[in-house]
């Protein structure tokens, strides 16, 4: 999904945005393995004690934390932005079932019957073609 204007966007959003983009970069990836390997030198010096151990553990814990949430934001808007340009589409599309539109909110049991009325539908679909093919 295109990021908002900053200017559209609340503390949280600009944030999150900002740092899914830095996260994503080849350079963070870079700046993670040279801060492991600066740590995994460092071991000789500080004895390769429990403070050691525990400086990496205790860092590498935080920054999954909340890399889980930042992640999740991402997923969570980009899910959105798809379900939106679907939607529209099915909107769009002449012969499109508009009833199918903003189904994600459906209950689990009511997804579970449309998908399998859809498989049927779909074996219905490539039976025909078989059988139009093969003559």
């Amino acid at each position: 999904m295109r990021d908002k204007h900053p200017s559209e966007c609340g503390p949280f959003d600009r944030i999150a945005q900002a740092a899914a983009r830095l996260a994503g970069r080849p350079a963070a990836f870079l700046a993670a393995m040279l801060l492991i390997v600066a740590w995994a030198a460092s071991g000789p010096v500080f004895h390769f004690g429990d403070t050691w151990q525990l400086v990496i553990n205790t860092g590498t814990t935080i920054i999954t934390f909340l890399m889980v949430f930042l992640i999740q934001n991402s997923q969570n808007r980009d899910t959105l932005a798809m379900q939106i340009k679907l939607d529209e589409l099915l909107r769009a599309v002449r012969g499109a079932r508009n009833r199918v539109i903003d189904i994600e909110q459906a209950a689990e049991n009511e997804l579970e019957r449309l998908k399998r009325k859809y498989a049927s539908e779909g074996d219905r679909a490539r039976s025909d073609q078989d059988d139009t093919s093969g003559s």
